[in-house]
Parts: C-alpha cells; sequence; structure tokens
C-alpha cells in the first residue's frame, strides 16, 4: 500500500512550516546554546520535511519535486496546523523588547512534539514502507526536540514568577489550537482506510496524559477549549502563512530553475 501524496503533504508542510518559523530565533536565541539548539531542530524538521516532499513527489509524478512543492505552491495549497505558523510574538507583555516569546515558542513545539512522537511511533508500523522509514528516522527526532521543550516548559513554569506567568500566558494562547489535531480531513481519512496512516483521535488520550502530567509538573494549569476549531490541514489559514512562505520561498521565485 503506498500512501497518497496528500497525507504526505501534510506531514510535510507541518515539518517545513515549523521549522521555518523555528529558524527565526537563529542569532537571536535567549542564550548560545539555545540558538543552537533551535536551529537544529529547525534542520531535522526541514530534513523530515524534503524525505517527505521527495515522496510526495515520486507519488504525484511529472514535473513534481521537493523543490516545487515547498517553494511554489501557495498558501491556499498548504495543509499544515495553524498553530505552526503563528509568530513567536504571543502574548507578550508591554514591557518587552523583542517581538519574539520563548514560552511562546517553547509551548508550541512541546504541544506539537507531544504529538509527533506518538504519531511517528504509530507511522513506523505503515503498510507504506517508505513512509514507515521516514517515520523510524524522524521519531529520533522528535523524541529530542519534546525532551527539549519539555524540560524547559517545566522549568519555566517551576522558576520565578516571571517566567511562569510568561509560561502561562503561552500556554493560555496556544492551547486552543491544538484541537486541531483531533479533526478530521479528507487526506488523513484516506490514509487510515488505507491502512498508512494513524488515526491522531486514537493518540489523544495518551498526549492528554502526557500534557497533563507536564503542566502539572511544571505547576501550569490547563486551559478550558472552547471557540474557534483551526483547519489550516484543510487549507484555511490565518493571515500568517503567507508572510512566513513570502519570506521563506522569495529566493526560489526570484530565479525559477536556478540551479546552485
Amino acid at each position: 500500500m503506498k500512501a497518497n501524496a496528500a497525507y504526505l503533504l501534510h506531514l510535510a508542510d507541518n515539518a517545513v512550516v515549523l521549522g521555518q518559523r523555528n529558524s527565526e530565533w537563529c542569532g537571536h536565541g535567549p542564550i548560545l546554546e539555545e540558538d543552537i539548539a533551535l536551529a537544529n531542530m529547525s534542520l531535522d524538521m526541514i530534513g523530515q520535511a524534503r524525505l517527505l516532499y521527495q515522496l510526495a513527489a515520486t507519488r504525484i509524478g511529472g514535473d513534481a519535486s521537493e523543490d516545487r512543492l515547498a517553494y511554489f505552491r501557495d498558501a491556499s495549497e498548504y495543509r499544515n496546523y495553524t498553530l505552526l505558523e503563528l509568530p513567536h510574538n504571543g502574548p507578550l507583555v508591554g514591557y518587552a523588547v523583542a517581538d519574539r516569546d520563548y514560552a511562546t515558542t517553547t509551548v508550541r513545539n512541546f504541544l506539537y512534539g507531544a504529538l509527533m512522537v506518538l504519531l511517528w511511533d504509530g507511522l513506523q508500523k505503515s503498510a507504506d514502507e517508505d513512509l514507515a522509514a521516514i517515520a523510524a528516522k524522524s521519531l529520533k527526532e522528535a523524541s529530542y526536540h519534546l525532551h527539549h521543550s519539555r524540560d524547559w516548559l517545566i522549568r519555566f513554569g517551576d522558576g520565578t514568577e516571571e517566567s511562569h506567568a510568561r509560561a502561562q500566558a503561552a500556554v493560555d494562547h496556544l492551547f486552543a489550537y491544538s484541537e486541531e489535531f483531533w479533526s478530521d480531513s479528507v487526506a488523513e481519512s484516506a490514509a487510515v482506510d488505507a491502512g498508512v496512516g494513524v488515526d491522531l483521535r486514537e493518540l489523544r488520550s495518551a498526549w492528554d496524559a502526557l500534557v497533563d502530567e507536564t503542566l502539572t509538573e511544571a505547576k501550569l494549569a490547563r486551559p478550558e477549549v472552547k471557540g474557534y476549531l483551526p483547519s489550516g490541514k484543510n487549507g484555511a489559514h490565518s493571515e500568517h502563512l503567507s508572510y512566513l512562505l513570502g519570506e521563506m520561498q522569495v529566493l526560489a521565485r526570484a530565479h525559477p530553475g536556478g540551479t546552485w
């Protein structure tokens, strides 16, 4: 069995968008070690995206390629979670000296990392052998990403009054976006029916347990989720994705067909 291209693109778009977002910390990390850590995590995710785009391109055929799929699709064609495209600023306090809030970055990486460790683990058993191989490699990277973000979230939450307030504000700001994880999409349903995908709803209890355990250890409260359900994986994005893609794609679009 082979995974449909739409499912592969969903996974690839998630990886490349968050990889691009996290790369914005390069040269701006709160400490040198974190500057390097976020850059390395970004490279991991872009590497995952490349493998998935390459596989999707073989399934699509024609002139499809990893570069075309990453650089020459518009925002409405991307199928990443809305959570991953949001800027780093979040609920910054009025006296902040930068437009990046590391607590926002940490919480997002934790919520997504907790999902991807479970998802990649499940996809190792995919009937699509190519996807299963990508999952096995990606699981090792995602496990480190989760460990890194979880460690920092606990450090922030159970730290100073200021760090605790920042972490709780970031959790309150981002948590509702995680509801998109459990919503339906045509590509995911088709992959599950074909035996090559994972039904995320079956992972929710494990994700909830991991998140609740971490928030408790960090002395942070889990917010009540209500209101708008984002649907980036169905192509309905926030205004932020077009700006992110504009920066990411500008060179390739300025020199289409260029070689380096």
